[in-house]
């Protein structure tokens, strides 16, 4: 069975899933240990119910309903050992205007195993970060990015500019030249090296820090070479209230992750698995419309760019 096929196969299997589970099931009381996880998240999160998904090799969606917040969470972990796996960003530039993450993962077709929203955006639809999808680049601003390429581990961190060149962490991108990294911005960065960046502005801007909102976030567990994408539900009182800045990072760190960044959040805040929608935005008219997505694709030419020898560079199951 091809990639593409398969993909989409589970796409029918997870919507039905959810829609058995949204309409009738009760709670698992008490949930069924999810060893994946690990302990430090489920002591972190201490789930009343929680479900697990394989979407695709190496990729596994989990939702979380913590049995002492008033959090629904949403998981993707990503191994970055398997070749096979990378990101696209899905870029609104050649649309009027916005569009929502599920018709993004649409139009990009049948090797998206999964998404979430990107970048914060301005009134006229120009991500307020670096964005470059499919080789082409907007902005030039100093936000904190996700940028990944083929051959190598994604960075989360500072982007810097010099000389026309932008340098991420250890590698370098040319703009004129470059057409295989997918950059996304967000802020502010979350961790680095597993510890907070600053106060997570609770201080500057406490209502958007301090209190709890739908958020988004990305993370990288170096050690393990997992990524995590991170959606969690709000605007629910009681139910799903979402996170605070410092909430969302102590649920990166329980998970492993070293480098984090938050993405748009509120009513953007969405995620797409295996071509439905899993998570509950919180406007009431439902998912809203941003100007990108981060993706994760499954695609065998991204191991033509492996160094011999690196990682596991497999794609068997």
């Amino acid at each position: 069975m091809s990639v593409r096929s398969r993909n989409w196969g589970w796409a029918a299997t997870l919507a039905a899933v959810l829609s058995t589970i949204v309409a009738c099931e009760p709670p698992d009381r008490p949930p069924a240990l999810d060893p994946g996880l690990g302990l430090d998240a489920r002591v972190y999160l201490a789930p009343d119910r929680s479900r697990v998904f394989t979407l695709a090799p190496g990729v596994i969606y989990r939702e979380v309903r913590s049995g002492r917040e008033p959090w629904v969470v949403h998981l993707i972990e990503v191994d970055m050992k398997r070749c096979d796996l990378g990101f696209r960003v899905a870029a609104t530039r050649d649309d009027p205007g916005r569009v929502t993450v599920t018709e993004l993962v649409r139009r990009a077709g049948a090797d998206v195993v999964a998404a979430v929203n990107g970048d914060f955006f301005t009134p006229d639809d120009l991500p307020l970060g670096i964005e470059a999808s499919a080789g082409d680049l907007r902005g030039r601003g100093a936000r904190p990015v996700f940028a990944w390429r083929p051959g190598e581990q994604p960075w989360i961190g500072p982007a810097k500019w010099e000389e026309g060149l932008l340098l991420l962490g250890d590698w370098t991108m040319d703009p004129a030249s470059d057409g295989r990294t997918e950059i996304v911005g967000g802020y502010p960065a979350l961790l680095r090296e597993g510890e907070w960046v600053g106060d997570l502005l609770q201080e500057e801007r406490p209502a958007f820090a301090a209190t709890r909102h739908p958020r988004t976030a990305v993370g990288y567990d170096h050690a393990r070479e997992t990524l995590w994408l991170v959606v969690t539900d709000g605007r629910r009182d009681g139910v799903a209230e979402g996170m605070t800045l410092p909430e969302l990072a102590g649920l990166l760190q329980a998970l492993g992750v070293r480098d984090a960044l938050n993405l748009d959040g509120g009513g953007s805040s969405v995620m797409v698995a295996g071509g439905s929608l899993v998570n509950r935005p919180s406007d009431p008219q439902g998912e809203r419309t941003v100007v990108n997505a981060l993706l994760v694709r499954q695609d065998p030419s991204y191991c033509t760019s492996w160094p011999a020898g690196s990682g596991d560079s497999t794609m068997e199951p």
